[in-house]
């Protein structure tokens, strides 16, 4: 492992830029980069972008995430490879009893008839990629607080701290969205990783389409979110607090490539198509789509009409 030339930070083999200033490493292309870049042959989905891995058995792919076709690429660049797969803990069978409990929620605007007319179209198991770090940073904090106001109602302060932290999860995928990855990536056991995938034999890997240098602006945000958050619980004198400013200078990263588990489900609802995903170790956590009943949004919209026209009657009068 070389440091960079201007900052120190570590870089790894086939970084393009360090990860820390964002210099451009001179070399970049090393000839071990071969151990952690390959360049591989994926399928690519037209439509929202995701690469799985390319297995020669499968026979007019279709994305896993939304039921596209996929096309096959040979990659021109080398691509991450995961390091660290994640074993799946919940099989086929209670990802189905998770669509089942899911669509059976009672919810207002739902259609009445939603668990009994849905029908599954696709379950697919698979690994979606996503950069585990943990960095150490000097972090510079401004805030207005109810501490020493005396009598105003607020006053300054502001520090400076040293914070470290780990196992943070930056997703890497195209296939889930920011929210979905975000909501998953709070369940998951790390210290379970394992280094070859274990799972049902369907299952499919997504691929990084970006690089540890380029992944800088995400892991960037995701310190500075969880520093704001700690200053916010630890630091900020007393009991009340606005206008909280925080700024991050990183001083060491270390990055690891992770596969972690789920399942994608697609269920059909007259004629439309919804997506679900259940999580790969705790079956618990459930997030979808599910239709609306335009028969309720439009009884509501009338009593809300019903109950102004009232009021405007009451008000004339």
């Amino acid at each position: 492992m070389t440091a960079c030339a201007r900052c120190g930070g570590a870089l790894e083999v086939g970084d393009l830029r360090c990860p820390l200033c964002g210099l451009a490493v001179a070399g970049a292309r090393t000839p071990g980069a071969e151990t952690a870049l390959v360049r591989a042959k994926v399928v690519r989905c037209d439509t929202c972008g995701a690469s799985l891995e390319y297995s020669a058995e499968v026979k007019a792919p279709r994305c896993a995430f939304c039921a596209s076709v996929m096309h096959v690429e040979m990659t021109a660049d080398p691509l991450e490879q995961a390091e660290a797969f994640l074993p799946f803990s919940v099989d086929v069978a209670a990802a189905r009893e998770a669509l089942d409990r899911f669509l059976a929620q009672k919810r207002f605007f739902r259609p009445g008839d939603l668990a009994r007319l849905a029908a599954v179209q696709s379950l697919q198991p698979l690994w979606w990629p996503a950069w585990g770090f943990s960095a150490g940073a000097r972090v510079s904090w401004a805030a207005d607080s109810d501490a020493g106001s005396r009598r105003s109602d607020w006053a300054p302060h502001a520090g400076q701290v040293e914070l470290s932290f780990q196992d943070i999860l930056v997703s890497a995928s195209r296939g889930l969205t920011e929210q979905e990855c975000a909501r998953l990536a709070g369940s998951y056991s790390l210290a379970r990783s394992e280094g070859s995938p274990h799972g049902p034999e369907e299952a499919q890997v997504e691929r990084f389409d970006v690089t540890r240098s380029g992944a800088r602006r995400q892991i960037l945000a995701a310190v500075e979110s969880e520093a704001r958050e700690r200053i916010q619980r630890e630091h900020i004198p007393g009991r009340r607090f606005r206008n909280v400013h925080v700024a991050v200078v990183l001083s060491h990263l270390e990055t690891r490539r992770y596969a972690l588990p789920a399942y994608v489900l697609a269920y059909r609802y007259r004629r439309k198509v919804y997506r679900v995903v259940v999580h790969g170790q705790d079956s618990a956590v459930v997030l979808g789509e599910a239709p609306v009943s335009v028969l309720k949004v439009v009884l509501v919209v009338l009593g809300v009409l019903l109950a102004l026209g009232l009021l405007f009657l009451l008000l004339m009068r």
